[in-house]
């Protein structure tokens, strides 16, 4: 264990907590930066001893989050047009006040710039090359736990609704393997300075991922293709912002002519073990 505070930014979503979770239980003290007060309660179920609330474009509020931690887990909100400023105030937050470790939670392939939030990524990515901080950047693919946003229907209908090819090959990891991960390179000098790959399995097309689901519920589920609009029309009833809309609109698109693909042994190092696969998910998930 090293000793000293821990902070995690964009602590509020399911990635943050995940990872304060994972720190909770090697016995680090963790600190969490949201955006609301109403979201404190949820770190403090989760682990953090330490809670502040601010914007992460308010650099007050950041150099708060960051006065007295020894390490940084820096979670940019869920496509924001705003990543690059957001990234570069908290690094330069990081570089004031002497921070040990830099660990960014990046994107896996983010040299697409057909991708603007993989972009976007990238160049918080040279940022931090130039800061002088001893980092380590993680780039995960695709949640498993993303699946489960469509569970109703496809227990309902036995469909699983996809805005690409059912043909379209996507890595895929446990959300509980990236934290996993996360706490050790917070808490291990070993991985420091270095840009790893998160990657659970190797490309499942949609059509596995729907004979998968299909065998733990025992009934045929079929992934089907729905159009962009379609997409589209239910993210805005959603409530998803227009800029979010248009970014994975473009995701989507790439996905349909290249996928998003990477290899496990990486993260199997990391472990220290076997990845979790999409078949173990599906049963811990208890669907």
């Amino acid at each position: 264990m090293i000793f000293g505070m821990i902070l995690v930014t964009g602590a509020a979503g399911k990635t943050g907590r995940a990872v304060i979770q994972a720190l909770a239980r090697r016995g680090e003290s963790v600190r969490g930066l949201v955006r609301r007060v109403e979201q404190a309660p949820s770190l403090e179920a989760a682990g953090a001893v330490e809670v502040v609330v601010g914007d992460m474009l308010d650099e007050a509020a950041v150099h708060q989050a960051v006065d007295g931690v020894r390490a940084i887990y820096h979670i940019a909100p869920n496509v924001s047009p705003h990543e690059v400023e957001i990234g570069s105030l908290v690094i330069s937050a990081a570089q004031a006040m002497g921070v040990e470790h830099f660990v960014y939670h990046s994107v896996l392939h983010p040299q697409v710039e057909a991708m603007p939030h993989h972009w976007l990524n990238m160049r918080v990515e040279e940022i931090l090359f130039a800061s002088g901080l001893s980092f380590t950047i993680l780039q995960p693919c695709a949640y498993m736990q993303n699946v489960l946003a469509h569970l109703d229907v496809i227990r309902e209908k036995g469909i699983y609704p996809i805005p690409y090819p059912p043909q379209t090959r996507l890595s895929l990891i446990d959300l509980g393997d990236l934290a996993e991960a996360a706490a050790i390179v917070l808490t291990e000098t070993s991985w420091r300075d270095a840009t790893l790959e998160l990657v659970g399995t190797p490309g499942l097309s949609q059509l596995e991922v729907a004979r998968t689901l299909g065998e733990q519920l025992s009934r045929p589920v079929e992934a089907q293709a729905i159009s962009i609009e379609t997409w589209q029309a239910g993210a805005r009833s959603a409530g998803l912002g227009e800029y979010q809309i248009e970014t994975l609109s473009k995701m989507f698109r790439y996905y349909e002519k290249h996928g998003l693909t990477g290899n496990p042994r990486m993260l199997r190092c990391l472990l220290d073990r076997e990845p979790t696969s999409f078949e173990e998910f599906l049963s811990r998930s208890g669907i």
